[in-house]
């Protein structure tokens, strides 16, 4: 049962603590490197990893006046493209996390766009990044 051993795992990390280092996977390292691709375009990092219970942001930033939801894609190779895995769900999925963080605003609410960056890292070379502004229109 692997359920029961992952939550049994789970419980010896929070009574012993984990010992482990931080992990740094691929997502980790793309999301890092979109925030400081967008930090270099002038854009104002809010906050990251915004989780509510419809979903998650991965960057929510300032460009000017614009909040914008930025939704990153890291992955080794071109094939699919990482733009192309951002699919009618997981835009619904953003924009429900949307509407949860901008309802924190009062009227008149500021305008919001919903951005997706794209960070292509082959092992053992740099990062080709991509950011397509207006990627999508919110769903609801």
């Amino acid at each position: 049962m692997p359920g029961l051993f992952t939550k049994l795992a789970q419980f010896a990390q929070n009574l012993l603590g984990d010992s482990r280092p931080q992990r740094d996977t691929l997502g980790d390292r793309g999301e890092n490197a979109a925030a400081r691709f967008l930090r270099n375009k002038g854009f104002t990092i809010i906050t990251r990893n915004y989780r509510v219970d419809s979903g998650e942001i991965d960057i929510i930033a300032r460009d000017g006046k614009t909040l914008v939801f930025v939704e990153v894609k890291t992955r080794k190779t071109d094939e699919p493209t990482p733009e192309s895995q951002v699919n009618n769900a997981k835009q619904h999925q953003i924009t429900k996390a949307a509407k949860t963080y901008i309802s924190r605003y009062g009227y008149p609410r500021p305008p919001a766009r919903f951005d997706v960056v794209a960070v292509v890292w082959p092992d053992g070379n740099a990062p080709e990044i991509r950011h397509t502004e207006h990627a999508f229109e919110a769903t609801f």
